[in-house]
């Protein structure tokens, strides 16, 4: 008995540490504990999905209660940071106040989450931890968005309501209201925050409305365009967790309300095939030609992928594939040109590394002073993995240069 109870033990504990267990680039930062994350997240993705094909719950829901039952574990830290949620133009957002010495203007800086534009919750964990910090460590006001998310709103929903979040509070007498120095606010965002974020700065910077403008844009591993599913960086970590190619393709379709079938499609850029409206894709692609916007040593031996035939019935459905709202890389010279001194995030083992690095070197043809601080040992994910209980030292490094850039230049 014994010895079938030793046989099965074994038996579980080598399929336990095969379903861990995938190869990592060598640099990366705590590949085990990465690995340990990514089967647990793994695990919860195919739930969803089976719930999913059952009919039972949207995998997106399946995939949100997991991730909220988790953050809902994160101690409160900075607790002296006051959290006040509001309506801002109809839009949920939570500010953070820190104590004391109303009388003086303050910095402020508006945070959007990421999670895909259908994940995560803001309000708890580590965006909550994040958030604190920043108005801790900056002793500014800061404002979280709580943007409606996939699948129960679409695009252009999320970038609306961000939009309108942003306009209500740069109008002076909220400024006023929260002590907060006009001149001195920055907008933030990590992964699909950052893609809001960087389509906010660009909207609110041409907007003549606005009399109150961004100083700042701070861009944490954006993601930025969805013509192009193998630059170098998507080639080179298509399978490198926590944001696989695949994955983040699911969460361009659900952010779309595309059909879950074009996933293949996507990957393999036949959206952007060579038999299609060459004048439109030409023009776009011109934007996101990575092999000229990026340094030779990023770009290795990975070679652009543009299908001979493709599927034209890809952009005729989804036409915000080339809008700029959705995928920020594709803006005009002169509405990058109106956007704020930036600071870019970029991490080496993402895919969505050369995103970032190509719309630094754009911003800087078009005269926007950037500061790309990029990470060798970086995974996408990792500054939401700088909190107890599952931190990285990657991510309480990232965490702390960006919050120490914003202190230097807010």
């Amino acid at each position: 008995m014994m010895k079938l109870l030793c046989g099965i033990t074994l038996l579980l504990a080598v399929a336990v540490a095969y379903y861990i267990y995938i190869p990592l680039p060598r640099a990366i930062s705590e590949p085990w504990k990465l690995m340990v994350l990514d089967a647990t997240f793994r695990g919860v993705v195919s739930m969803g999905d089976v719930a999913h094909s059952l009919g039972l719950s949207h995998r997106v829901h399946v995939i949100n209660s997991a991730i909220i039952n988790f953050e809902s574990l994160v101690p409160v830290t900075n607790q002296e940071i006051q959290a006040e949620d509001i309506l801002f133009d109809g839009v949920h957002v939570r500010v953070y106040h820190p104590p004391g010495r109303e009388e003086k203007l303050r910095r402020a800086v508006m945070f959007i989450h990421g999670g895909g534009w259908a994940l995560c919750a803001p309000k708890l964990g580590s965006y909550d931890s994040l958030c604190r910090q920043m108005a801790a460590d900056l002793d500014a006001v800061v404002v979280t968005v709580d943007y409606r998310m996939a699948p129960d709103v679409r695009f252009p929903v999320q970038y609306d309501e961000c939009v309108q979040a942003a306009k209500h509070f740069l109008r002076p007498e909220v400024l006023a209201q929260y002590s907060v120095d006009p001149e001195r606010v920055a907008v933030c965002g990590d992964s699909a925050g950052g893609n809001l974020a960087a389509a906010v700065a660009q909207r609110i910077g041409i907007d003549n409305s606005s009399s109150v403008k961004f100083k700042l844009q701070v861009l944490i591993y954006p993601v930025l365009q969805a013509l192009d599913f193998n630059t170098a960086s998507y080639q080179q970590n298509q399978n490198v967790p926590i944001l696989y190619r695949t994955l983040m393709a699911r969460f361009w379709l659900e952010y779309l309300d595309g059909d879950l079938a074009l996933l293949h499609s996507i990957i393999k850029n036949k959206h952007t095939a060579q038999d299609q409206n060459q004048n439109l894709l030409s023009f776009s692609r011109s934007k996101l030609n990575w092999t000229n916007l990026l340094p030779k040593r990023l770009i290795k031996h990975y070679k652009p992928i543009f299908p001979l035939t493709g599927s034209p019935k890809i952009l005729k459905d989804l036409p915000a594939l080339l809008d700029a709202r959705a995928a920020p890389l594709l803006a005009e010279d002169e509405v990058l040109r109106m956007t704020p001194r930036a600071y870019i995030l970029t991490g080496e083992h993402d895919v969505l590394r050369d995103d970032g690095m190509m719309y630094a070197r754009r911003l800087e043809l078009a005269g926007v002073s950037v500061t790309n601080d990029h990470y060798e040992d970086g995974f996408h994910g990792c500054v939401t993995f700088a909190f107890w209980p599952c931190y990285f030292s990657v991510g309480i490094r990232a965490v702390q240069n960006y919050i120490a850039w914003l202190d230097e230049h807010l």
